[in-house]
């Protein structure tokens, strides 16, 4: 995952300065060229987004793509979905039982499911930045460490949520999660008939659904943070003229 860094950095362009003094500076400095109040290349301010969008659209994808793949959640500790924490008392037993094997292998399909189901993200990612106004746009770059992030998550958890639960049942099943999990899943709650204890719920696709989506936003204000201390290359024409004039 930390080849994040380089591929998002791309995508957060815009907010590669060290504090929000400097990208408040930055702003104002973008809005005087895009006024033409300085420079002789003046840029418009549908410039300044159709370069911001480009920056997000190309970041996203690549932050997406790595996330997608094999051990893209498991191997990364930060977004690692692990045993559900309510089912604590479960793994407990189950390792006692001789079963930590089986605890094992729900962990890693866990992970599975969400890296398979993260694959949905890109187009309602790119959905939201392609309908970014010019105001959006400033705003992100005038914000505080996390605005792009906080703008992503105010404008597609919903969606995110919508499109994931669907595409969740089907990973858990094409990765064969309940294989793995009802077996222990059911032998401890006919345990807890006798005990008096409480039961678990059996059903995962919630908990996958929102950890999958915690776990994407988590790496999205992860680069952004980072990226706004160490300014990456410019590598288009309208990118290099956007963000030139603000490092100038």
């Amino acid at each position: 995952m930390r080849k994040v860094i380089n591929s998002f950095a791309l995508g957060v362009l815009m907010l590669s300065f060290s504090s929000c003094d400097v990208l408040n500076s930055a702003a104002e400095t973008l809005l005087e060229t895009t006024n033409g109040e300085s420079g002789a290349k003046s840029l418009t301010n549908q410039e300044v987004i159709e370069g911001l969008k480009e920056a997000l659209t190309v970041g996203i994808k690549n932050a997406v793509d790595v996330t997608a793949i094999t051990d893209g959640f498991l191997e990364n500790s930060e977004i690692k979905l692990p045993f559900p924490a309510s089912a604590n008392a479960m793994k407990e037993k189950a390792i006692e039982w001789g079963l930590g094997n089986q605890v094992d292998k729900v962990v890693t399909t866990l992970n599975r499911a969400a890296e398979d189901a993260a694959k949905e993200a890109v187009p309602i990612f790119v959905n939201a930045i392609k309908n970014m106004t010019v105001q959006d746009g400033f705003a992100i770059l005038k914000g505080g460490d996390n605005a792009a992030t906080d703008f992503l998550r105010k404008n597609t958890t919903n969606e995110l949520i919508v499109v994931f639960a669907p595409k969740v049942q089907n990973s858990i099943e094409k990765v064969k999660l309940t294989q793995y999990w009802e077996p222990v899943a059911t032998k401890y709650n006919q345990a807890m008939m006798f005990t008096g204890g409480e039961k678990i719920d059996t059903d995962l696709n919630e908990y996958v659904t929102e950890r999958a989506i915690d776990g994407l936003f988590t790496m999205v204000a992860k680069e952004e943070a980072l990226i706004r201390q160490d300014p990456a290359a410019r590598v288009t024409d309208i990118l290099k003229r956007v963000f030139g004039s603000s490092m100038n």
